[in-house]
């Protein structure tokens, strides 16, 4: 049985969607995790775990003794005020350890806004909303720390995530959807699963210093994804609203930037199949075991 000596920053969906691939191929895992939240033992998917306290303000120190026996290190904590949290508290440990494989999740949001057209990992970066000017900050400092200090790391440009568990048939279900007009605005996302995969793969094919985003085959509007999640659930009259009518600023900023991101660096290097090539199977696959 293969051992793996993970340290999670952050334990969200995708993370957690990693272990559990690791699970499966039978991998025997060591897991330490973050959390906002007081330190605790946990158990994940059979696996008993140590999450440690870490926020901007503070940390719990008995994570450094876990940190320090990691082989592989998972970071998907975003920045805080323009600043990644994990190399603020632990870049000296970091430049001094013996892990093989460090991995940051970032997003197609440094990308900015491209009028629609594609974008590949050698698009310029012109990221117009903060978060994105956030994200594309901190993927220059570990790409910095890479550099300087020969560290493994690569880096993953995640689109719009979509689950099993949060996706449009749910929300439509909820009644929690409008839509929204705006002519050609595309954006691309990913199924969770996918993700994992990806993740998993990297593990043999590792390769220090590379950027890949992680979308699907289709980028589209969010307008055509909802209606044919509504068509799937046979759901009428959504209210539609205009583009400049939308209040949320997370919102404003979505439909602020329209851009196809390019999946094929990801998938030609690690010889990678979707198993959501678009939202048609995904949302098909979802509705037909969760719904």
């Amino acid at each position: 049985m293969k051992e793996i000596n993970i340290f999670c920053f952050g334990f969200g969906q995708v993370a957690k969607n990693f272990i559990k691939k690791l699970g499966i191929e039978k991998y025997n895992i060591n897991l330490s995790t973050t959390s906002r939240s007081e330190s605790s033992k946990e158990t994940f998917e059979g696996i008993d775990y140590n999450s440690y306290l870490f926020n901007s303000d503070k940390f719990d120190q008995n994570l450094v003794v876990k940190l320090k026996e990691a082989d592989h290190i998972l970071v998907s904590i975003p920045p805080k005020n323009e600043e990644d949290l994990v190399l603020k508290n632990f870049s000296k440990f970091l430049e001094s350890s013996k892990v093989k494989w460090i991995t940051y999740l970032s997003a197609t949001s440094v990308y900015g806004d491209h009028k629609g057209e594609w974008v590949n990992e050698n698009s310029k970066t012109n990221p117009i909303s903060n978060k994105g000017v956030a994200r594309l900050k901190a993927e220059n400092s570990w790409i910095s720390l890479e550099k300087n200090n020969k560290l493994p790391v690569q880096i993953f440009r995640l689109s719009g995530i979509y689950s099993n568990e949060k996706n449009i048939l749910v929300r439509l279900k909820s009644g929690d959807v409008k839509l929204i007009n705006k002519k050609d605005h595309y954006f691309s996302r990913i199924h969770v699963d996918d993700i994992a995969n990806i993740l998993f793969k990297s593990l043999s094919k590792f390769k220090s210093g590379e950027i890949y985003n992680l979308s699907d085959d289709k980028p589209s509007s969010s307008k055509e994804i909802t209606l044919y999640g509504a068509k799937m659930l046979n759901i009428e009259n959504i209210e539609n609203i205009e583009v400049h009518a939308i209040k949320s600023e997370m919102l404003k900023n979505f439909y602020n930037e329209s851009k196809k991101v390019s999946n094929k660096k990801v998938k030609n290097y690690f010889n990678y199949n979707l198993m959501f090539p678009s939202y048609i199977e995904g949302l098909n696959y979802i509705r037909d075991n969760f719904i």
